[in-house]
């Protein structure tokens, strides 16, 4: 069983940043940041897949980054140039072996962290 939980979250303005964290019990082989604004869809941000390659959603390429530390575990994305449309509930999510844009495939993802609420005002 792998535990995620976020950290990070908030309330910025337009064109502001902020980071999340993500914090796994174990390490995993795969992982991916999601999120679901108010009474819309989930959807794939960016993911690490297996050989450590990262892949974004094209509406955040250029503003996102995602990256991980191995020696604690943790994941994070670094989020600047902060739009009203990037307010949503971020999820991590953890799964196995993946190649490629893993963020696009939720199904791929076993475990899930509680979720960070990012508000961005215009």
């Amino acid at each position: 069983q792998v535990q995620l939980v976020e950290s990070g979250g908030g309330s910025v303005q337009a064109g502001g940043s902020l980071r999340l964290s993500c914090v796994a019990s174990v390490p995993t082989q795969s992982m991916a940041w999601f999120r679901q604004p108010p009474e819309k869809e989930r959807e794939g941000v960016a993911s690490i897949d297996s050989d450590g390659t990262t892949r974004y959603t094209d509406s955040v390429k250029g503003r996102f980054i995602i990256s991980q530390d191995n020696a604690k575990n943790t994941l994070y994305l670094q989020m600047s140039s902060l739009k009203p449309e990037d307010s949503a509930d971020y999820y991590c999510a953890a799964g196995n072996r993946c190649i490629g844009a893993c963020y696009k495939y939720a199904r791929l993802f076993n475990y899930w962290g509680q979720g960070t609420q990012v508000t961005v005002s215009s």
